[in-house]
């Protein structure tokens, strides 16, 4: 995806509730292309205008499943809170 196609797809993915400014994008795209974890090449948007693509390389697959389970371990810590009783706490 090109830069403006992956800010649509997080907003249209979290249904709005997560907005990235372009100024913030960017550059973590520019670090994550650093880091090896994307690769990127120019290309043409469907606009018919010059974009720069974006992919995941292997290491950055690797690094999101790491932090996918992370993620999924911290959300179930957060949920075992959420699920204790007041009179538990007594």
């Amino acid at each position: 995806m090109h830069g403006l196609a992956v800010l649509r797809w997080i907003e249209y993915t979290t249904g709005q509730r997560l907005q990235i400014e372009e100024g913030a994008l960017y550059p973590a795209l520019h670090r994550m292309e650093q880091e090896r974890w994307i690769v990127s090449e120019w290309g043409v948007s469907e606009n018919n205008r010059r974009a720069r693509f974006y992919k995941l390389t292997r290491a950055g697959r690797k690094l999101l499943e790491t932090e996918k389970h992370d993620w999924e371990q911290k959300a179930a810590i957060i949920a075992r809170f959420f699920e204790v009783k007041a009179e538990d706490l007594a």
